[in-house]
């Protein structure tokens, strides 16, 4: 070990549950294609994804995937080309996925939300030659495809791989009653039906991918400016997903004898956390994945949820809330939970109380980053304790709390949370100038998270380090202050962002949604002047009827912040 390994000597693994291994061994799969050949073959009779009532099961993946793949190399796209997909959870996303990777492509997730500006940024940056996108945003495609270099278009519809009828009827439905198709006019492009039938007549020709090819670009939400591509190798997803297997051991020990484990996917498998911890995770374990299209239609998926006994559930703060707030959803069957995993974002403890209340299943939160694979961090899954931190660092795994110039710190000391281990990203897709910025020499990713790491190994982030506000010189993190006020049994949700402030540099202001519609600013302001100390107090609040989120369901506080300086 080096000097600079010597000063994480990994002591937090005395604090690792029992039958969690120090490390992963991840040299058991040459690449991602040898994990879903493997899957494929040993679990071909079983249930792979399900969605909007219909089910495919592996055998079915395998044969969807390779038509993908070979229809791909039959247009010359093959190792070292970039595919971009922009579909929410349905059934043609797994298909798609595991085709492109298959073809010896590397995958480049979108999100299905981005605007026109936002979409040809990323095909720009990414070179994607093709994109499968779903009818729904063909629209935005349309608007920038002149523009970008992608001349391979395949349009997927909702209703695909439903089957004949139902296919009919969920494009009805979705076309002429809900109007969610915007018109759009793309020529020479290929529908998805087309592609599948085409390449099933068609042989997938083998390739030889190793560790160290690229699988994916994930890109960055863009909140900390330019949206950048974390570029992702083989192995590092390979690692995360064995990372997070070993981490899950004494949750998943709980199944019964031949159980097959089910996940439920609100979150977009475009999104890294569903796509490592839903996606890879259950083809290692041979699990079920039900995909939810739209989580936001929280009835719908209340009555989604009723239709299965689930094992994980992984979601966001906002999400866990949202749900906890719905009557149904206290009324579902959650004898075979075993897992909630969040990410993503702060989860408060009035939610993870609740949430333990209403389930009986104790929410584990993790935490990471797109270039992290994601998860660096997560809490125990054999305790119902809430900790308030992230956890200890998942297996191979070092966590080093850093100052402004890059040198590790002592315990006990708040600084830049780092982070070194088989998922950290090769870099920022061409963009060496900010992959110096955030790799340190030692092999470190500088995560721009602000935390503290304790003498047990947790860490506890205080915030990003550009969220941070600055009240008469003494710093103030938005999460303490969301978290306090998240309390309060009239508040749905909260976000607090600085504004300037001729008297104190800046000030702390709060933004409200209601759930007690009388709750009061003076009813918030009293509440804030038990729990917090006088400078952290808000000093304006607004009540919002909702808060501008990601498609993940975080809240972005820099929207809330950019309306002010407008104003």
């Amino acid at each position: 070990m080096g000097a600079t390994e010597s000063k994480t000597d990994r002591f937090w693994l005395k604090n690792y549950p029992a039958g969690v291994p120090a490390d992963v061994d991840i040299s058991q799969y040459k690449s991602l294609l040898q994990l879903l050949d493997e899957a494929f073959k040993k679990y071909s009779q079983k249930p792979a994804y399900s969605c909007m009532g219909a089910t495919m099961t592996y055998r079915e993946l395998d044969a969807n995937s390779a038509a993908i793949g070979a229809w791909l190399q039959s247009k010359g796209l093959g190792k070292g080309k970039r595919v971009a997909i922009m579909m929410p959870n349905v059934l043609q996303y797994p298909a798609v996925l595991a085709g492109v990777l298959r073809a010896g492509c590397t995958v480049v997730n979108v999100n299905p939300l981005y605007t026109p500006r936002e979409l040809e940024h990323q095909l720009k940056d990414s070179g994607a030659d093709a994109i499968f996108i779903l009818e729904n945003f063909a629209t935005t495609l349309q608007q920038v495809l002149d523009k970008v270099p992608t001349k391979l278009v395949v349009v997927c519809t909702m209703g695909d791989l439903l089957g004949f009828a139902k296919g009919l009827l969920v494009n009805f439905v979705v076309r002429n009653v809900k109007k969610m198709v915007p018109e759009f006019s793309l020529p020479n492009t290929h529908k998805f039906l087309d592609v599948l039938s085409d390449g099933l007549k068609m042989n997938l020709k083998p390739v030889d991918l190793a560790q160290n090819d690229v699988a994916f670009l994930q890109y960055t939400g863009g909140t900390t400016g330019v949206s950048k591509g974390a570029t992702l190798l083989h192995k590092n997803i390979i690692a995360n997903m064995l990372q997070s297997e070993a981490w899950y051991q004494p949750a998943m020990k709980k199944l019964k004898p031949g159980e097959q484990v089910l996940f439920i996917v609100p979150l977009p498998l475009y999104h890294i956390f569903a796509l490592t911890v839903c996606a890879m995770l259950s083809m290692r374990l041979g699990g079920h994945c039900v995909l939810i299209p739209n989580p936001r239609d929280i009835p719908g998926f209340v009555k989604e949820l009723g239709k299965y006994k689930f094992n994980v559930f992984p979601a966001v703060n906002t999400l866990f809330n949202a749900l906890l707030n719905n009557e149904d959803f206290r009324k579902l069957d959650f004898s075979r939970l075993i897992l909630s995993a969040g990410g993503g974002m702060a989860v408060q403890e009035a939610v993870a109380k609740r949430w333990l209340e209403a389930t009986g299943c104790p929410i584990c939160e993790g935490y990471g980053l797109s270039e992290t694979s994601p998860v660096a961090t997560a809490n125990r899954t054999d305790t119902d304790k809430f900790t308030g931190t992230i956890g200890l660092p998942v297996p191979s795994t070092d966590i080093a709390i850093l100052d402004d110039d890059g040198k590790h710190l002592p315990l006990g000391s708040t600084g830049e949370i780092a982070i070194r281990g088989p998922q950290v990203m090769a870099g920022y897709w061409q963009r060496d100038d900010e992959t110096a910025k955030v790799m340190t020499a030692d092999g470190f990713f500088r995560s721009g998270d602000i935390g503290i790491m304790d003498e047990n190994g947790f860490t506890k982030i205080v915030d990003r380090k550009k969220d941070m506000i600055l009240v008469s010189g003494f710093n103030v993190y938005p999460n303490e202050i969301e978290g306090v006020v998240a309390g309060h049994p009239g508040v749905l949700e909260c976000a607090a962002v600085g504004v300037p402030d001729d008297y104190a540099g800046e000030a702390v202001k709060l933004f409200v949604v209601k759930k007690d519609p009388a709750l009061t600013e003076r009813d918030i302001m009293e509440y804030c002047k038990e729990q917090l100390t006088g400078y952290k107090k808000p000093k304006y609040v607004e009540f919002r009827s909702d808060l501008p989120k990601t498609n993940v369901g975080k809240i972005l506080r820099r929207e809330l912040r950019d309306e002010k300086k407008a104003a």
